[in-house]
C-alpha cells in the first residue's frame, strides 16, 4: 500500500489520539512487573526442586550438563510455566545471518495415541528443533538441495514469553546450525568468543587476586532510531523497501540549531517511549535511559549492562518490539543507519567491558590508576589488541547502510583508532618513558613504576568521532550501525583481547620462568604494548582530511566500503586467529563474509531498482507535469505580446527543468544497465565491487538531480512526503 502525499498529510491531520493511549500496567511499579513474561532465575525457583534449581543455575553459569530425566523435569515446568501465563505455542527463536530474529511456532497441543487431545513440551522440543537450514543465508555452507538446519537451546539465555495481539508464545533462546555442526548464526561464534574471553581474563586475573575465579563480558549498548508517522512512511516506497530515502532535499531547517538534542520529547513519542519500555520491561529488558537525539525526528533508548549473550538477545528482541509497537501508536521506526541525508545517522553504541565474580570491573581505574597494575594490564592489552586487528573490527560493522554513516555528521570515520584521553594518554607516556610527573597530584605507583597523575573516575573526556573509545570504565564500539546484530563486533572484540591477553600470560610466565620478578615482567609487558600500540592512540578529530593523511602515515587503513573492508576475513592471520581459538572454522569465515558480500549486493539492488520506479513512476511524471505548464505560460505570455526579455524567469525554469530531466533519465537508463551488468557476475566479491563502483555513484548522482527537481517543482505537484513533513510532523 502507497499513499499520495498529501492523502497522508490529511491523514495526519485528521489524527485522533485514541490509537496511541499508553497501554499501562495500572497502579504497579516498574519493579513489580519486571521480567514477568521471563523464565528467569526468581521464576524457575517456583517451578524446580531446589537441587534443580541449583543444577540448572550450575550450567547456566559454570557450563556444567543435564541429563535426560533432568531436562525433562524441566521442559515440563517450563510449559507449566508457560500455559499458566496463557501461552498455546513455543518457538525456538534464533539469529541467522539475515541480522534478524526467526522463529517456527509449534503448538503444545496434540494427539495422544488414543487420539486423545493433550498439551505436550517434550525434551527434544526444548533442546533441538529442525527448520529449514537452506533458506536461510549460508554463505556456501548449505546448498537448496541440503536442507538440514538444527536449532539448539542455549540455556544462558532464559526463555521468554512474546506477545503479539492476544496471542502468547513461548521463545526459546537457541543457536542455529548445520548438518554438519557449522555454524550458521551470530549467536555460537558470540558464545564461544565470551568462553574465550572470560577464561584468558581468568588466568590473567590471577596474578593479582587469586579470589578472581570468575569473569564475565558485559555489554550495555545504546540503540538510536528515527520515528515518523505511518502514513508519510506509506508515501514513501523507498522507506517502504529499503528503510531509508533514496531522494529527498534537505529542509530548510535541519539539525543546525541542535535544539532537537536532548530537547522535550513530543508527547505522541513519549506516549509510545513508555509503551514500549513497558513491553521490554516485561520481557526483562532493563532500558533505563531515553532523550531526543541530535536529528529532528532521531531517538535513543538504552538499557543497564547485562552478560554479553543476553545482552545481545535484549538488542534483537527490542529492535523487533520497537517496530510492534510503532504500529500501534500508527508510527514506523526507521533503524536505518542513514534515512536522511544530511542530517545525524543512527549508530548503535556498544559500551564493552569485563567483571569478576569478586565484583571488580576490570577496566575501571579507579582514582589511582598508577597503583592499579591489573586495570593497565587490560586497559593496554585491549588497546594493544585493536591495534594489531583494526581492520577486523572495521570488517564486522560492515554494510551497505553503515557506509551511509560512518565519517558524516557526529558518526566515527571508518579510520579505526582509539580514543582514550588526555589523562589516560598521559599515564601511559609517563610509564612507557620512565618519566616522573610533577608532584602536583601524583600518586606513587607500586614500587616499580615512576609517579603518574592522580586519576579521578570520569577521566576521559568524550571524543564523538572515535570508532573505539574509552570512557571511564569501558570501551565504547561507537562506529556500529543502527540495524547492526552485536553479536558480529562483539565477537571480534572478544577473541582478539583473549588472544591478546593469552599472549600477554604467556609472555609473563615466561620471564617469570627465567628469573625475573612476576610484577616487573608485567610492568615490562605493559611498556612494550604501549610502544606498539601507539600509531593507534588518536586524541583529535577524526573528520579532519589532516588525520586521514595523519593515519595513512601511520599505516591505518582508511576502509571506506564494505567490499573494501570484507577481504580481511578471510586473511591467513583471520583464519589462524579463529581458528586456533575455536571460534570460527575458516569455512564459517569464508561463509560470514559471502553472507556479507551478499546482503551489500542486495541492499543495493533494491535500492536501485526501487529508485528507478520511483523516478519513471513518480518524480518524471510530476516534472514533465509541470515543465508543460511552465512553458504553456510562456506561450500564453508571448502570444499577448510580453517581450521574451521580461520572461528570463520561465525561460531559466524551463531549462533547469530540461536539464534535470534529461540528466536523470539518461543516468537511470546507465544505473539499469550496470546492474543488469553486475548481476550476471558470479563472484560474491567481484559482484559487490561491481554494485560499489558501478552502481552506487548512480544512486548518488540520480539523488542529486531528484533533488534539484524537488527544488524546482510546483510543491502541490510533487507527490512524495517531504523531509519537513517526515522529520517534523507527527
Amino acid at each position: 500500500m502507497t499513499y499520495s502525499r498529501f492523502t497522508a498529510l490529511e491523514q495526519i491531520a485528521a489524527r485522533n489520539s485514541h490509537f496511541n493511549e499508553v497501554l499501562d500496567v495500572p497502579g504497579k511499579r516498574i519493579s513489580e512487573f519486571y521480567g514477568q513474561n521471563v523464565f528467569n532465575e526468581q521464576t524457575i525457583k517456583k517451578y524446580l526442586t531446589r537441587d534443580l534449581y541449583e543444577e540448572l543455575s550450575n550450567t547456566i553459569h559454570g557450563g556444567e550438563e543435564l541429563d535426560q530425566s533432568q531436562l525433562r523435569i524441566i521442559a515440563n515446568a517450563m510449559k507449566k510455566w508457560a500455559m499458566d501465563k496463557g501461552a498455546t505455542h513455543y518457538a525456538h527463536w534464533f539469529q541467522p545471518l539475515t541480522g534478524k530474529t526467526a522463529e517456527k511456532h509449534d503448538s503444545f497441543f496434540t494427539l495422544d495415541s488414543n487420539d486423545n487431545p493433550i498439551e505436550e513440551f517434550s525434551v527434544n522440543a526444548l533442546t533441538q528443533q529442525e527448520p529449514d537450514g537452506s533458506s536461510f543465508p549460508g554463505g556456501g555452507l548449505r546448498s537448496t538441495f541440503e536442507a538440514r538446519g538444527y536449532t539448539a537451546w542455549d540455556p544462558t539465555s532464559p526463555a521468554f514469553i512474546l506477545e503479539v495481539g492476544m496471542g502468547k508464545t513461548l521463545c526459546i533462546p537457541t543457536i542455529f546450525v548445520t548438518y554438519s555442526g557449522d555454524s550458521m548464526d551470530y549467536k555460537l561464534p558470540l558464545l564461544k568468543s565470551a568462553s574465550f574471553l572470560e577464561n584468558a581474563a581468568k588466568e590473567v586475573c590471577q596474578y593479582f587476586d587469586p579470589n578472581i575465579t570468575s569473569v564475565k563480558t558485559t555489554l550495555g549498548w545504546e540503540q538510536e532510531y528515527f520515528l515518523v508517522d505511518e502514513a508519510t512512511f506509506f508515501a514513501r516506497p523507498d522507506l517502504i523497501l529499503c528503510g531509508r530515502t533514496l531522494v529527498g532535499k534537505y529542509a530548510a531547517k535541519g539539525q543546525q540549531l541542535d535544539d532537537h538534542y536532548f530537547g522535550s520529547i513530543p508527547e505522541r513519542v513519549y506516549k509510545y517511549m513508555r509503551d514500549l519500555e513497558n513491553e521490554c520491561h516485561k520481557l526483562g529488558i532493563p532500558v533505563r535511559t531515553r532523550h531526543n537525539e541530535v536529528g529532528p525526528g532521531q531517538y535513543e533508548l538504552a538499557p543497564m549492562y547485562e552478560e554479553v549473550n543476553v545482552a545481545v538477545d535484549h538488542n534483537q528482541l527490542l529492535m523487533d518490539l520497537m517496530d510492534r509497537v510503532a504500529r500501534k501508536h500508527k508510527l514506523r521506526v526507521l533503524l536505518h543507519e542513514k534515512p536522511f541525508e544530511g542530517v545525524n545517522g543512527s549508530g548503535k553504541h556498544n559500551n564493552w567491558s569485563m567483571s569478576t565474580n569478586t565484583g571488580k570491573n576490570l577496566l575501571s581505574p579507579g582514582k589511582k590508576p598508577g597503583r592499579n597494575l591489573r586495570f593497565l594490564t587490560f586497559f593496554v592489552s585491549t588497546i594493544r589488541a585493536v591495534w594489531e586487528h583494526a581492520d577486523l573490527l572495521r570488517a564486522s560493522v560492515a554494510s551497505a547502510g553503515n557506509d551511509h554513516r560512518l565519517g558524516a555528521n557526529e558518526a566515527p570515520p571508518a579510520i579505526v583508532s582509539v580514543f582514550i584521553g588526555s589523562t589516560l594518554k598521559k599515564v601511559l607516556d609517563n610509564i612507557e618513558n620512565d618519566i616522573e610527573a610533577d608532584e602536583k597530584g601524583v600518586q606513587t605507583v607500586l614500587n616499580l613504576l615512576k609517579k603518574v597523575p592522580n586519576l579521578e573516575l570520569d577521566n576521559t573526556d568524550r571524543n564523538r568521532t572515535s570508532p573505539f573509545a574509552f570512557t571511564g570504565n569501558k570501551f565504547e564500539v561507537r562506529m556500529v550501525g543502527s540495524t547492526r546484530n552485536c553479536a558480529a563486533p562483539m565477537t571480534v572484540l572478544n577473541t582478539i583481547v583473549g588472544n591478546q591477553l593469552n599472549k600477554f600470560r604467556q609472555a609473563v610466565d615466561g620471564a617469570v620462568e627465567e628469573g625475573k620478578d612476576r610484577d616487573s615482567a608485567i610492568l615490562q609487558e605493559i611498556k612494550k604494548y604501549i610502544r606498539e600500540s601507539r600509531p593507534i592512540l588518536f586524541e583529535g578529530d577524526g573528520y579532519s582530511d589532516e588525520w586521514k593523511e595523519e593515519a595513512r602515515k601511520r599505516g591505518l587503513n582508511d576502509l571506506e566500503s564494505t567490499p573494501d573492508a570484507l577481504p580481511v576475513y578471510t586473511r591467513p592471520s583471520t583464519v589462524s586467529l579463529f581458528e586456533e581459538n575455536n571460534i570460527l572454522t575458516e569455512r564459517e569465515l569464508n561463509a560470514h563474509q559471502e553472507v556479507m558480500l551478499e546482503n551489500y549486493s542486495l541492499n543495493l539492488q533494491i535500492e536501485s531498482r526501487a529508485l528507478g520506479e520511483m523516478i519513471y513512476n513518480q518524480i518524471l511524471p510530476a516534472a514533465l507535469k509541470y515543465q508543460t505548464a511552465v512553458a504553456d505560460n510562456y506561450k500564453s505570455l508571448t502570444k499577448m505580446g510580453i517581450d521574451g526579455e521580461q520572461l528570463t524567469a520561465q525561460r531559466d525554469i524551463l531549462e533547469r527543468l530540461n536539464n534535470c530531466i534529461q540528466k536523470v533519465a539518461r543516468e537511470v537508463k546507465d544505473m539499469t544497465e550496470k546492474r543488469r551488468s553486475a548481476n550476471r557476475i558470479d563472484d560474491p566479491k567481484l559482484r559487490a565491487e561491481a554494485y560499489c563502483r558501478e552502481v552506487k555513484p548512480l544512486l548518488n548522482s540520480i539523488r542529486i538531480c531528484s533533488d534539484r527537481l524537488e527544488y524546482l517543482i510546483d510543491d502541490k505537484e510533487w507527490p512524495l512526503a517531504k523531509y519537513r513533513e517526515l522529520m517534523f510532523i507527527k
